[in-house]
């Protein structure tokens, strides 16, 4: 696979998590009553909506700059964690909401894969 390939892959995987992100957090932001009973039916604590929110946007933050690879890392790692538990609490309720987790999770898996072998 070429560097162009490789390039593309990854502009659009990351553009699709950036979109799921943001979406994400500006919902958090901007329908806080919404997203407060889907976090107490899921068992989540409704306190960690905003600074969940900011954290989205800071990882993102970190991963379109690239200024740190530790910063972008631990970006990487706090998506997949949060995709994680959210795809977890999905299953456990049983409520069919677990897609979108399981779609992220696979993004983010293709995204750091692919800036790894483009960092190379």
């Amino acid at each position: 696979m070429n560097n162009k390939t490789k390039q593309l892959i990854f502009r659009i995987a990351l553009g699709l998590l950036t979109v799921l992100m943001l979406f994400s957090a500006s919902m958090y932001f901007f329908n806080t009553e919404m997203i407060r009973g889907a976090f107490t039916s899921l068992g989540y604590p409704t306190y960690i909506i905003y600074p969940l929110a900011v954290a989205k946007i800071l990882g993102l933050i970190a991963i379109w700059t690239n200024k740190s690879k530790m910063l972008t890392e631990w970006a990487y790692a706090g998506f997949l964690f949060d995709f994680i538990l959210a795809l977890a609490a999905h299953l456990s309720v049983a409520d069919g909401g677990y897609a979108l987790s399981a779609i992220a999770i696979a993004l983010v898996f293709v995204v750091r894969f692919f800036d790894n072998r483009l960092s190379q």
